[in-house]
């Protein structure tokens, strides 16, 4: 059975799972930086949901070397992706080599890189609106569950490990399974998620947009031809069905995960990561990738500036496609 959950990168994702963990009864500790951390050691971890406010007492710490890392320990990485690497430097100096880790992120690069280090690696697809803007509070507007947080082990494969992580979750406010091939529904979410980047850009409002749509369908013909299996929308539907995101304070969730770089002023967005790894295939399978090359330079553009959420028209965005095609 796992014995504590760590969370490194307590922000939008990794604070409400661990806030969740935490109410649940589990042992968690929290890894977090700057003005977060020195909140939530302070303060506490304040976890707004719909049903109202809860400020959880709960260990935090900047670096894992803090913690005194076990094999029994579950490391549950949540930060983004262009962040992993360097977290994973810091995991390995310290963590015993049997240690279990959880990559509860967007894409798919972040499972290939914890492979390298450590040989009990699991993929986590993570459907949970969350939202971290401000220290030592975080937001999760899932109802009726916190989010939905199937896990397997990687590159496939179930364990007790797994099963054990997914009754934890299912006992502390989530909807989790263990699925043996938890990486397709990890590649259907990397479709949905190249859209991040523009709805970052140019708002909410363009999700529904023509190319949004050429993103998505891009994203396909790059799976298509690199011969990689992909869960359904219907079976992505079948897991999600009830789930809703609700208003906080009568207030919706402002954005996606990139949404929130921008906001935060954080100078780096995952991009190269989602839009990129579609990029990736294209380049590697000869399959045109225009759109998601658009956006993953149009991202990265306005991090490196401090340009703010949302700045961008969708001409603007159009004409970079244009140019690119």
């Amino acid at each position: 059975m796992p014995g504590r959950y760590v969370i490194y990168g307590a922000g939008a994702i990794g604070g409400v799972i661990g806030g969740g963990l935490a109410l649940g009864g589990r042992d968690v500790a929290l890894i977090a930086r700057g003005d977060h951390v020195r909140a939530l050691r302070t303060r506490g971890l304040e976890l707004r949901t719909a049903d109202g406010t809860h400020v959880i007492s709960v260990p935090a710490v900047e670096d894992p070397a803090d913690l005194a890392l076990t094999e029994d320990d579950i490391v549950v990485l949540a930060m983004k992706t262009q962040d992993t690497e360097a977290a994973l430097d810091a995991l390995a100096s310290t963590a015993p080599a049997a240690l279990s880790v959880v990559c509860a992120q967007n894409g798919v690069e972040n499972e290939r890189l914890a492979l390298r280090r450590f040989a009990n690696v699991y993929g986590m697809c993570v459907m949970l609106p969350g939202v971290h803007l401000e220290p030592g509070v975080v937001e999760g507007a899932g109802s009726p569950v916190f989010g939905v947080l199937d896990v397997g082990r990687y590159p496939m494969g179930n364990d007790t490990t797994a099963e054990a992580i997914a009754a934890d979750l299912e006992g502390s406010g989530f909807r989790s399974r263990a699925d043996e091939a938890i990486m397709r529904y990890k590649y259907a979410k990397l479709r949905v998620n190249t859209g991040n980047a523009l709805d970052a850009a140019c708002g909410r409002s363009v999700r529904g947009s023509e190319l949004a749509a050429r993103a998505a369908r891009e994203a396909l013909d790059a799976f298509r031809a690199a011969g990689i299996d992909v869960a359904t929308k219907d079976e992505e539907a079948a897991r999600r069905e009830g789930f809703k995101t609700l208003t906080i304070d009568g207030q919706q969730r402002a954005g996606s995960s990139s949404w929130q770089s921008l906001a935060k002023g954080s100078g780096s967005i995952e991009a190269d990561f989602l839009n990129g790894e579609i990029v990736l295939l294209g380049r590697l399978h000869g399959v045109p990738t225009p759109v998601n090359e658009a956006l993953r330079r149009l991202a990265n553009r306005m991090a490196r500036r401090g340009e703010a959420p949302g700045s961008v028209t969708m001409e603007e965005a159009e004409a970079l496609v244009a140019s690119l095609a």
